[in-house]
């Protein structure tokens, strides 16, 4: 198989090889910092040897698991704190209270089962049957 022409965005075999040594030396911050997770595809590992194309692959790949979970929990906490606030907005702000042409608040009206259930209740309450 003749050798692949380098990738212009793939980081130069020393870097990678220096970034294999921070991971060993589990310097995983200086990892970060030298280059380990910017954006050039995993085939360009393929220079080093079967441990350390492993040891760098897998990192990032954790690493990008890691940052991908904390980046869903930031914004499932910023939905809920939104959902949260808007609830309690809600309850800050009462419903206007209906008011008749007179100006009178109107009682809302019940609905018929309980009207109905209510009439059962008033009349057993004053002695008649329902």
């Amino acid at each position: 198989m003749p050798p692949r022409p380098p990738d212009a965005s793939a980081p130069p075999q020393a870097t990678l090889e220096r970034l294999v040594a921070l991971l060993r030396e589990d310097a995983v911050d200086a990892a970060i910092d030298a280059g380990l997770m910017e954006d050039w595809p995993d085939a360009c590992a393929e220079m080093l040897d079967d441990d350390a194309r492993v040891l760098l692959l897998a990192t990032r790949t954790r690493l990008r698991t890691a940052w991908e979970a904390r980046a869903r929990y930031e914004a499932r906490t910023a939905r809920l704190a939104r959902r949260a606030s808007e609830r309690e907005a809600a309850r800050r702000i009462p419903a206007p209270a209906p008011t008749a042409p007179d100006g009178a608040p109107v009682r809302p009206a019940l609905p018929s089962n309980a009207a109905a259930i209510l009439a059962r209740a008033k009349a057993r309450a004053a002695g008649g049957t329902p």
